[in-house]
């Protein structure tokens, strides 16, 4: 799938307006495909999807109200940097990623914030410490150790309506629209699970931005006052990683749903990782 062949798909279904903009409707990001594997053979500090993390020595194991959190992945930036295209994200360091082990925050509320962790390190990653998990975790929060491999995969907007302003669209056409996205995925198979790196999610239910800047600002209900200004940064916010449920990892969330770890553009420039945003999504 590439940009040549969707523009031609789109002027195919008569949406021919929408070429110009291609490059806000389809952006690079970095599938991610694990496999289970050994772990005790894995060097500490490579990537991985579940397992155990290797830490610095000293980092404290992220919990939630006490309990600990499960931990979900790192992602050692050199692993990825040659498929990161625009160059977003840290060129080199550690990425880790924690959410709450008993799968009950959703992103949904102001108080959800503490319900996972986003961890980074640059520099020296030579002393990571295989990290045990900690003996409070349940049994069902830990997962399967699994290496990824990475590839550049493009990705496309869901709704254009949302990154073209002013956009003069109906419901039919985004009814062609979602038969052109259609078509591309019955061409190219679509690969399960679909874990990935920036790029547009994968969404179950609605575009997460607006939720993300939102929520994030305290803000629930969008007649609130302050809602209004809020909107304006809602296409700030850049998906960082997504996580699909995996049964090769041991992973579910909620009904065969995803994990979706989003920050804005600014904060991910500056490394403010702490400043994420997590949205859990099912059917």
């Amino acid at each position: 799938m590439n940009k040549a062949d969707f523009q031609a798909a789109l002027t195919s279904a008569g949406l021919s307006r929408l070429v110009k903009d291609i490059d806000r409707l389809a952006r690079p990001s970095i599938r991610i495909l694990a496999t289970k594997t050994n772990e005790s053979l894995m060097k500490p500090g490579a990537s991985k999807l579940g397992g155990v993390p290797d830490l610095p020595p000293g980092t404290t194991w992220p919990e939630l109200k006490g309990e600990p959190q499960s931990f979900i992945a790192q992602i050692r930036l050199d692993d990825v940097r040659q498929y990161d295209s625009e160059k977003v994200l840290p060129q080199s360091g550690m990425l880790w990623f924690f959410y709450d082990a008993q799968q009950e925050t959703y992103g949904a509320d102001p108080a959800d914030r503490g319900g996972w962790q986003v961890l980074f390190k640059d520099g020296d990653l030579s002393n990571l410490q295989k990290t045990p998990f900690p003996a409070k975790l349940p049994a069902t929060s830990k997962f399967n150790a699994c290496s990824p491999s990475f590839a550049s995969e493009i990705t496309f907007s869901q709704q254009p309506s949302l990154e073209i302003p002013n956009l003069d669209w109906t419901d039919e056409d985004q009814k062609k629209y979602e038969s052109v996205l259609s078509s591309f995925a019955s061409q190219t198979g679509r690969i399960m699970p679909r874990h990935r790196m920036l790029g547009f999610p994968d969404t179950i239910q609605d575009d997460m931005r607006l939720q993300c800047q939102l929520v994030s600002n305290g803000v629930t209900d969008i007649s609130d006052p302050k809602a209004a200004a809020l909107t304006k940064g809602a296409t700030d916010w850049q998906l960082l990683l997504q996580v699909d449920t995996d049964e090769e990892i041991g992973m579910r969330w909620g009904n065969a749903g995803m994990l979706y770890y989003w920050i804005k553009l600014a904060d991910l420039q500056t490394r403010h990782f702490d400043a994420s945003w997590l949205v859990l999504q099912s059917e």
